[in-house]
């Protein structure tokens, strides 16, 4: 077990605790960054360069993506043209109101759509708005704005540009650190699946079975983000060459991943006929024992790859493997044996449940095989500024979700920047900072973080104030500073009330460097209140992002996507098992779907009043699409060449048939027309049909398809009494 390869030295072990936390790396540049500016700022007699060369770190902190150096550099080249393109142009266009709010309008609008381009640009476009908001903020500090107005651009160039070269020197110094913890967290993801997986097994009746559906679907939503970012920070690391080493193996636990995911997600039969069938057996109780053995299994593997150790091989889940080997077979040696349905559903299941611990116990889960398509994966960066533009282009409509936000942030910012001039032109800046950092895209998102901004601002209101009473000393502040900062960025991601409370800490210590702590307390509670408040009426009025306006594309692009799915599974079921780009990516747009529409309905239910209605109807529809995924998952699982040309006619014309009826599916989802029940049809009943069937791969197929035609018929039904509703 994991726990007896650690260090027996508490010291040691702590350490290596720490030195495993994915917070880590970007505290402890941030600690060095931020001490050597006071090192500088102490040495050199230069106390007011101090806060622009501390917010030029933040924001190219803020910046920073998972990048191997190479990409890291280009990164940040990209955006220091950006810092200094937004810091001179706000010391230029300052004095100059009318000026300065057309170009605010106008740039944030542009920037919030650069990110349109891919993830990288969007977190540089937000980071160009933070330092811009900084830039202001600066020119704010007691004895008025300097005479040069190149000064302060470049101090904060010059914190952005020092707090760069330490991250390039890390990333240099530790290639693999990204690679391991994303893969940690993805193995994290996929222990909390398989416990929820394991639930549904449990052999107690009564149990709400949607209900734990909707749980399960919750999960596979953070499963599917995990996988994405891994996803991505290995395609940096490999580029267009052959993996080799460290990330080799790295790309192995990846593909190992997604297979684990897919074999998961697979339902075999419905759970709580599985319950009435064996409920005085003992079969899903061992196979709940199993899945919770190996949820354990993906934990261990996560914790060896943050501390860079190995793992020792799972008895207990092996002994729990022949348990349920033992049981089936039991059951299938009964004078009066289970039907053949449910019988080959648990055996396939059994194949399925074996596959994945004999992958989780390989330390080398995969065998390697040359770099061609089956080790492929999919680049999401535009290859071409024709492409980048084709990006931003498509975007540029009220039905976009990316230009609703950008026009609304615009807007919202340009009125800040009007009530400062009205309210407090000194110390006023902070009203833009915050209704920057709150206006989010969605209301679920802008209301907790309005929540959170205005408690943490508090919070550290006090602990400001209470810190200037006990350590008067400016010198003696030093160290808190410093600490703050570092504290803000280790709770930024998870605890944003106390981010909050910290970044408040270290903006007053900071201003009591140069002047007095005191005058910054009252202004930065009342501009939080303002800068919230023009968010949240911005967020309710300006394009609102309701979730309800898009549900109809969100839900129909779910069953599209799972009819793609279906289509790259059968056609293998008539050519032969392989995991090929054009099948792994059907597989990943079908999982991504499914996790869209569980967040868009998560977001649904925490909307203020009218807006929830037919929640009930919406949250039994994720439930039947996470059990059709399920069973598309099977038929994934289960994909080999069917050799009796009989038996593949048959799956194949089945197959085309069920995916023809998700498609009609997704076009009455997407049009708002009602469907008849899919079973009505006549054709689809009679090709699923097992008799005749001799093949049992192709049984397994056709018994999954009947599942999945339960489900399309059980979403049509509930998208009826959607839009009845």
């Amino acid at each position: 077990m994991l726990d007896r390869m650690l260090p027996s030295s508490p010291l040691i072990h702590y350490w290596r605790r720490l030195h495993g936390s994915s917070r880590y790396a970007e505290c402890a540049r941030v600690l060095l960054a931020f001490s050597g500016i006071m090192v500088y700022g102490l040495l050199g007699g230069s106390s007011a360069a101090v806060i622009p060369a501390m917010l030029g770190v933040i924001a190219c902190a803020l910046a920073e993506t998972e990048d191997r150096w190479r990409s890291r550099l280009t990164t940040l080249l990209l955006t220091l043209v950006c810092f200094a393109t937004a810091a001179f142009a706000i010391e230029w266009l300052l004095p100059y109101p009318l000026l300065f709010a057309a170009g605010l309008l106008l740039t944030t609008f542009a920037l919030v759509m650069l990110g349109a381009i891919s993830g990288r640009y969007a977190t540089i476009a937000g980071a160009t708005l933070l330092l811009a908001v900084y830039t202001m903020i600066v020119t704010d500090q007691p004895g008025g704005p300097p005479r040069d107005p190149v000064h302060e651009p470049l101090l904060l160039l010059a914190g952005a540009a020092w707090y760069g070269v330490l991250s390039l020197l890390w990333s240099a110094l530790s290639p693999q650190r990204a690679v391991r913890h994303a893969l940690a967290r993805l193995f994290d993801a996929l222990a909390d699946y398989l416990d929820g997986k394991a639930a549904l097994f449990a052999p107690v009746r009564g149990i709400d079975q949607d209900a734990l559906q909707l749980a399960l679907a919750m999960r596979n939503e953070q499963v599917v983000d995990a996988l994405n970012d891994a996803r991505l920070i290995l395609i940096d690391r490999i580029g267009t060459r052959r993996p080799r080493g460290a990330t080799a193996m790295r790309l192995q636990l990846y593909f190992m991943a997604q297979d684990i995911h897919e074999r998961v997600s697979s339902s075999h039969y419905p759970y709580g006929e599985l319950t009435e069938a064996f409920f005085h057996s003992d079969v899903l109780f061992r196979c709940e024992r199993l899945l919770r053995l190996e949820a354990r299994n993906c934990r261990q593997r996560a914790e060896a790859l943050r501390l860079h150790m190995t793992i020792e091989g799972n008895s207990d889940a092996r002994a729990a493997l022949d348990d349920v080997r033992a049981s089936i077979a039991a059951l299938s040696a009964q004078p009066h044996p289970p039907a053949a349905p449910l019988l080959r559903s648990l055996e396939a299941l059994l194949r399925n449940m074996t596959a994945i611990q004999a992958q989780l116990e390989n330390e080398a889960p995969l065998a390697t095989t040359a770099y061609g398509e089956e080790r492929a994966l999919q680049d999401p960066t535009p290859q071409s500024l024709g492409e980048a533009w084709a990006r931003i282009r498509i975007q540029l409509t009220p039905s976009s979700v990316r230009f609703r936000h950008a026009l609304r942030l615009a807007i919202a910012l340009t009125a800040a920047y009007g009530v400062l001039h009205l309210i407090h032109p000194r110390n006023g800046y902070w009203i833009l900072m915050t209704t920057l950092l709150v206006c989010q895209p969605g209301y679920d998102a802008a209301r907790k973080r309005m929540l959170e901004r205005v408690a943490g601002t508090v919070l550290g209101l006090v602990l400001g104030w209470a810190t200037l009473r006990l350590l008067p000393l400016s010198s003696w502040q030093i160290p808190l500073i410093v600490v703050s900062g570092v504290v803000f960025f280790a709770a930024r991601l998870r605890q944003y009330p106390l981010a909050t409370a910290a970044i408040t800490v270290f903006v007053m210590l900071s201003f009591n460097q140069v002047g007095n702590g005191y005058d910054v307390m009252w202004p930065r509670l009342l501009d939080t209140l303002i800068g919230t408040s023009i968010a949240a009426l911005a967020i309710h009025f300006i394009l609102p992002d309701w979730q309800g306006r898009q549900l109809s594309q969100v839900l129909s692009d779910t069953a599209r996507n799972d009819a793609r799915y279906l289509d790259q599974i059968i056609a293998q079921y008539a050519s032969g098992k392989r995991d090929d780009l054009d099948y792994r990516i059907a597989r990943r747009d079908a999982h991504n779907a499914n996790a869209t529409l569980s967040g868009v309905l998560a977001n649904m239910l925490r909307e203020p009043g009218p807006r929830r209605q037919g929640h009930e109807a919406l949250l039994r529809f994720l439930a039947a699409a996470h059990s059709l995924l399920g069973h598309l998952s099977t038929l994934g699982v289960h994909r080999q060449l069917i050799g009796p040309a009989l038996a593949r006619d048959a799956v194949v014309h089945a197959g085309a048939l069920m995916a023809n009826t998700l498609e009609r599916l997704a076009d009455a989802l997407v049009n708002n027309t009602p469907l008849a029940p899919i079973a009505d049809d006549t054709a689809l009943p009679a090709a699923i049909a097992t008799d005749g069937i001799d093949d049992e791969t192709a049984r397994l197929v056709l018994d999954q398809l009947a599942l999945v035609l339960g489900q399309c018929d059980r979403l049509a039904a509930v998208a009826d009494a959607i839009r009845a509703g």
